[in-house]
């Protein structure tokens, strides 16, 4: 996470990268680029709390699955992570509500991970409607990356989308993470495997 102050907007900024979340009462702007990966706002309605995760959620899951699914854990660690910290800092579950970015098909998946973008996407959804939090707003799917900028004292979001050909050196990290996540997911799948 990299934090600086913007002239601009006379506030305080905090990127979050892939696999990263952040909560503010403070009234920061959180940034992020996505890609494949969604970010998800979630802000209190009355107290000016919000934060924003980023996750990318590997492999094919189907939505009504989420909550038993082995695939759900990093889009569900995410959400949790992101919900527990915004009520730790005093918002209220029933005056949550969320805007959802990301999910554009940028990233190279191999065909046994099935469409990961539109299961993230489904995630997502699926998991804001489970825990009763409405979405205000979206921008999901597509070809396009996106740049999201959260403000998190007005819920206000400006997001910019680009494409991903002409700013490939953005994605770098997104792709780095993308490695990570299926590199750990094979190995916990072989760490179920027993020789006998």
């Amino acid at each position: 996470m990299k934090r600086f102050y913007s002239e601009k907007y006379k506030k305080n900024v905090v990127m979050l990268s892939s696999g990263e979340y952040f909560v503010s009462k403070n009234g920061e702007i959180l940034h992020t680029v996505l890609g494949s990966c969604i970010a998800v706002c979630i802000y209190d309605t009355e107290k000016k709390i919000g934060g924003m995760n980023h996750y990318l959620l590997p492999g094919m899951i189907h939505p009504d699955e989420i909550l038993t699914s082995n695939m759900g854990r990093y889009g569900m660690y995410a959400m949790e992570l992101l919900i527990g910290e915004l009520i730790k800092y005093g918002a209220r579950r029933e005056t949550l509500a969320a805007k959802i970015f990301g999910g554009g098909k940028v990233l190279k998946f191999r065909k046994c991970d099935g469409n990961v973008t539109k299961s993230n996407i489904h995630f997502a959804r699926k998991f804001l409607e489970l825990e009763g939090i409405p979405v205000k707003s979206e921008d999901m799917g597509g070809y396009t990356g996106r740049k999201v900028l959260f403000f998190t004292d007005t819920a206000k979001v400006l997001l910019k989308r680009f494409d991903v050909e002409k700013n490939h050196k953005l994605f770098d990290k997104e792709r780095t993470y993308k490695g990570l996540i299926l590199h750990k997911r094979l190995a916990d799948l072989s760490r179920d495997v027993i020789l006998f």
